[in-house]
């Protein structure tokens, strides 16, 4: 196949901080977008700038190959209620205010430390900040792997040996923690203008603590270890402690239908709903708030959305002592097209002192999907653009990507169960940004922690498609407004209080806006 490519080359050896570089850009035939490179003397960086009174300023990403592409105007008078000069009519309701934003991130596992520490320390810098500085998407979550998942070089937990070793008197980090999470994390934190909230979770634990003894396969956890599992979360959180890396939450376990059905080839571990409500009322609960960890959040489900209604509705109903220690839902992302969003809000609707928070997502993981990597992939960025939007719109505090970063295979993953990934490290020490990398850029960037979602109504012409959209006022006092445009060029009519924008959208785009809120 013929190949053609648009790759712009700067000689920049320094990045000014104050000023945008832009995506240079590369493109092969079969790619439906470009992909962004950066090598050793360049990376591209967007600032995010603080609108003047009565001006907005908007960044837009599209298929033709935009990245967070700047443009301005002024918020005008609002002389008509009526769509005039637009296809739609976006209403903000300021005195509508949803759930509070906790944040966005990624995944700091064994494969993604991997790919970022083969990189020089020239690239390892770019990447840390492409993903958590000012300059880059201002990442302020991470989730990490307590021990081993299919996203390692091997299967493997801490304390394998002894065996039936109750208080785990061999507990130790691995050398993946050492080696390479550890770092990456203390540089995202020294990167981060803001606290990163870290999330930990447990794929599988010894396999002496299970009924089949295997790493994958059906299995439970044996009831004589429920005490020592809780002890293997506490060891954890006591060494990474010691390492300067405080967790903010831990989740029950990974995906824990994957070991009641035998869904998968990696590690896992299978709970049923009684065994859990009683782990967490009689073990987890009791021990981690009573500990120096008091403070860490438990997660539940940690699982598709669909399992909301067992580990997390059915079980409260049934063992209600259970809401005394659960602090939030935990969802993963891959099956959401089957199932109602609606059990998203339920969850703080009837239990309003307790949050959702999306934990896992990635393209290329499902037996009818294309496997691994697709560079330059839109496609794959549209189903993000969807399924954020969505769980924002239904009171989803944070969004958590996957892998940081995968090599072209979608790896290293023992099981290979290769997937996609925002960032991808070519050889010859490159990595490339893709379309996914803007996408989640266009929420973790502009809509930072504390921010509240206000309501948007849509008013549209006869016969027009709805715009996506979801609405957010700012700690600062700004409102940022996420708008995906699907189809060809359009424009939409903002309007807050008593004025009003008139937003032109580009065709099969994805547009952040924000302007400081207008007084009534």
């Amino acid at each position: 196949m013929k190949l053609f490519f648009t790759f712009v080359v700067f000689a920049v050896m320094f990045v000014n901080a104050d000023t945008d570089n832009p995506c240079a850009s590369y493109k092969e035939d079969g790619y439906e977008s470009v992909v962004c490179v950066c090598n050793q003397t360049y990376c591209d960086t967007v600032i995010r700038e603080t609108p003047s009174d009565d001006q907005y300023v908007a960044y837009t990403t599209s298929k033709a190959g935009l990245r967070f592409s700047k443009s301005y105007g002024i918020l005008e008078e609002n002389d008509d209620t009526s769509i005039s000069g637009a296809t739609a009519r976006l209403e903000l309701k300021l005195d509508s205010l949803h759930q509070t934003i906790i944040g966005f991130g990624g995944a700091v596992t064994d494969s993604a430390s991997i790919n970022w520490k083969s990189l020089s320390e020239e690239l390892q810098a770019h990447m840390v900040n492409s993903y958590f500085s000012s300059a880059g998407l201002q990442y302020n979550m991470l989730r990490v792997p307590i021990g081993g998942t299919d996203f390692s070089t091997r299967p493997y937990a801490y304390n394998e040996l002894p065996i039936n070793d109750f208080k785990l008197s061999n507990f130790s980090l691995a050398p993946e923690d050492n080696q390479y999470k550890i770092p990456l994390i203390k540089a995202a934190m020294q990167t981060s203008d803001c606290p990163i909230y870290m999330i930990g979770t447990v794929w599988s634990p010894p396999v002496w603590m299970k009924t089949n003894n295997a790493w994958h396969g059906f299995s439970r956890l044996k009831e004589e270890f429920y005490p020592t599992y809780v002890d293997y979360h506490i060891k954890f959180l006591d060494l990474y402690a010691a390492a300067g890396i405080t967790a903010w939450a831990i989740s029950t376990t990974n995906e824990p239908l994957n070991g009641v059905l035998d869904l998968t080839r990696f590690n896992s571990l299978g709970w049923t709903m009684a065994r859990m409500a009683n782990y967490i009322i009689n073990y987890l609960g009791p021990t981690i708030r009573n500990s120096t960890h008091k403070h860490v959040k438990i997660l539940v489900n940690d699982d598709q959305r669909l399992m909301i209604p067992y580990y997390f509705n059915s079980m409260v109903l049934k063992y209600p002592e259970s809401l005394k220690y659960i602090d939030g839902v935990a969802v993963h992302y891959y099956v959401d097209a089957f199932f109602p969003a609606t059990v998203l809000s339920d969850v703080s609707m009837f239990y309003p002192d307790k949050f959702v928070i999306a934990t896992e997502a990635c393209e290329g993981s499902l037996p009818w999907e294309e496997h691994g990597v697709i560079l330059g992939s839109w496609t794959r960025a549209v189903n993000y653009i969807n399924d954020i939007m969505t769980d924002l719109n239904y009171n989803v505090v944070g969004w958590i990507d996957w892998n940081l970063a995968l090599d072209t295979n979608g790896g290293p993953n023992w099981a290979s169960n290769f997937v996609d990934s925002a960032v991808v490290v070519l050889a010859k020490q490159r990595f490339v940004k893709q379309p996914i990398f803007y996408i989640m850029g266009h929420f973790s960037k502009f809509i930072p922690r504390g921010s509240q979602r206000i309501e948007v109504k849509e008013s549209k012409c006869i016969f027009h498609s709805s715009f996506q959209n979801v609405a957010f006022l700012t700690p600062s006092n700004t409102i940022v407004l996420v708008i995906f445009n699907q189809k060809k060029a359009n424009a939409v009519k903002i309007i807050i209080n008593k004025k009003k924008i008139i937003l032109r959208l580009d065709e099969n785009s994805i547009t952040t806006v924000e302007f400081k809120s207008p007084e009534v």
